[in-house]
C-alpha cells in the first residue's frame, strides 16, 4: 500500500477563491479554502426550483436532495486518499486509491439532518454526529464520536446565513480536539456575510457551497421537513 496524499489540483467542477473574492468584495478575508460548485446549467436549474415559491413540497425535497448529493460528492474529492493495489476477479493487478480512514460527518440540527442521507449513500459506514444550537448560540445538545479529535469532519449545514451557528459548531469541534484544517463545511447556500464571519474566526477550515448570494432560502428547514 502506498503513501496517503491529498489532491493538490482543483477538481474540474469547483471554482477557487479568485472568483469568490469578487463575490465577497473583500480582500481582507482568507478565501483560499472556500470553494463553489461550477455554475453549470444543472446547478442553476436546481437552485431556481428550490427558490421558486410555487415549488411543491415533494418537488422541493426531490431537488434539494439532488443538490445535496452534488455538494457531498464534491466534498469527498477534498478528503485524503491512499494508493492501493487490488486484484480483479480476472486475477489482474489494479492500481487504485481508497479513502484514508478517519472521516466522519457532523450535522447541525435541524437543517443539517437533511444532508445525512446523501453522505450515507456515498459512504455507507460513515459515522455521523449531531449538534443542536439554540437561537442564542447556546449548545443545547451534542453527540460526537469519542475519538473525533483524530478524525476529519464533514460539517453539514444547508444554509450559511449569519454564520453564528457554524462558528459555534466549529468552536465545539475545536474544543473537542478537532484540528481546524480537518473541518470541511458542506453547505448549499451561503451569504457573503456568513462566509466572512466564519473565515475571519476560523481561517483554516474549508467551505464548499453551491452558491454565494445574499439571497438564500431561509424557509429551507420548514419546507423540507413539511412544517411550513
Amino acid at each position: 500500500m502506498g503513501k496517503s496524499f491529498i489532491h493538490s489540483k482543483m477538481p474540474h467542477n469547483a471554482t477557487d477563491g479568485g472568483d469568490i473574492g469578487e463575490k465577497l468584495k473583500d480582500n481582507n478575508t482568507c478565501m483560499e479554502n472556500v470553494y463553489v460548485l461550477e455554475r453549470t446549467d444543472q446547478i442553476i436549474e436546481l437552485e431556481t426550483i428550490i427558490m421558486d415559491r410555487e415549488t411543491s413540497h415533494s418537488d422541493f425535497v426531490f431537488y434539494v436532495d439532488r443538490l445535496i448529493r452534488l455538494v457531498v460528492e464534491e466534498g469527498l474529492n477534498r478528503l485524503p486518499y491512499t494508493n492501493i493495489e487490488i486484484e480483479t476477479p480476472a486475477g489482474a493487478s489494479y492500481q487504485g486509491i481508497a479513502f484514508c480512514r478517519g472521516n466522519c460527518g457532523v450535522s447541525i440540527c435541524r437543517g443539517g439532518e437533511a444532508m445525512e442521507q446523501a453522505l450515507r449513500q456515498c459512504c455507507r459506514s460513515v459515522r455521523i454526529g449531531k449538534m443542536l444550537i439554540g437561537d442564542d448560540t447556546r449548545l443545547l445538545y451534542a453527540r460526537l464520536m469519542p475519538d473525533i479529535r483524530n478524525r476529519r469532519v464533514l460539517l453539514l449545514y444547508p444554509l450559511l446565513s449569519t454564520g453564528v451557528a457554524v462558528i459555534k459548531a466549529v468552536s465545539v469541534l475545536v474544543e473537542n480536539g478537532v484540528i481546524e484544517k480537518n473541518i470541511l463545511l458542506l453547505t448549499l447556500f451561503a451569504t457573503p456575510a456568513g462566509i466572512k464571519q466564519v473565515m475571519n474566526q476560523f481561517p483554516k477550515i474549508s467551505i464548499l457551497t453551491s452558491d454565494i448570494n445574499p439571497l438564500i432560502p431561509f424557509w429551507f428547514a420548514t419546507k423540507y421537513f413539511g412544517t411550513d
